[in-house]
């Protein structure tokens, strides 16, 4: 029987443990009806779509040193294990890093609106945790991201095709989130899948309003594996959707570099082995 992810109503008395029940079993969440608001995202993307079509982009190249500003085509990521770089470019926003000026504020209010919600859905991963489980936290889930200046808000734009793409390119490759929790409102255009258990691939529900969550490596590796970070991946268009722009937000929830993971790993030491893993470092 084929696995469906479904949206779970945030307004639903019942929200909370049906979430995590949902990432649990598959990694991913669905959110509906939530107080992240869309007419925000939409602006956001529109404005950043201009801004990749239009900007400055190249006056903010990325800082080797803080990871922050533009990524260009060419110095995208590799999904791990893959020689093919992905089809993407984009914008790392951190609220202490740079950003054209016009686009800061909007920005850094979405940061920080979605960092505190996710503050809130980091809690009930926490509650809804066995007890054996909530055991190995070294200290709450809500509390690794308290103060963190490590979360990472990335604007993401898969330009349409033109042809010439690298044979085997997608727009992004097979791979796993680093962090706790990735909180992503759904994109303008459809591709994202999540790997299921029988090694199918799910399309994640794109209705414009969702809000799509799912788990990073490092939650994994604080909850024992509980909590599993699951591959997700985002396909190639087809037909006209080739000609399409698809403008992306996750915001990568990262704890503070200090917060014990493991008997095996800070945040720090996980992020660091990660980066070097992916040749961004």
């Amino acid at each position: 029987m084929a696995v469906i992810l479904e949206a779970v109503d945030y307004q639903d008395p019942d929200a909370a443990e049906k979430f995590v029940n949902s990432l649990r079993e598959t990694g991913f969440g669905v959110l509906k009806n939530h107080p992240i608001s869309q007419d925000e995202v939409h602006s956001i993307y529109n404005n950043w779509y201009d801004y990749f079509q239009n900007g400055n982009k190249y006056d903010f190249l990325r800082n080797p040193e803080t990871q922050d500003g533009y990524f260009p085509p060419e110095e995208s990521e590799s999904a791990k294990g893959m020689e093919v770089k992905d089809i993407k470019e984009y914008y790392h926003f951190y609220p202490h890093g740079r950003c054209p000026e016009e686009l800061r504020e909007q920005l850094d209010t979405y940061y920080k609106n979605t960092s505190a919600f996710a503050g809130e859905l980091l809690s009930w991963v926490e509650k809804y945790s066995p007890n054996e489980v909530s055991a190995r936290y070294s200290q709450s889930l809500s509390s690794m991201i308290d103060g963190s200046t490590q979360s990472l808000l990335r604007v993401l734009h898969y330009p349409p095709f033109t042809g010439d793409e690298e044979l085997g390119a997608i727009r992004a490759g097979a791979h796993e989130d680093i962090n706790l929790l990735t909180v992503l409102p759904a994109a303008n255009e459809p591709g994202l899948q999540v790997k299921a258990k029988d090694g199918s691939w799910i399309d994640v529900p794109c209705d414009f309003g969702n809000l799509i969550v799912n788990i990073g490596d490092m939650l994994q590796e604080a909850s024992g594996g509980y909590f599993p970070s699951t591959t997700h991946r985002v396909i190639n268009p087809k037909g006209m959707d080739k000609t399409k722009s698809r403008i992306s937000l996750p915001l990568f929830l990262h704890p503070y570099p200090e917060v014990k993971l493991s008997d095996r790993h800070t945040a720090d030491s996980y992020l660091m082995e990660r980066l070097r893993e992916l040749g961004v470092i």
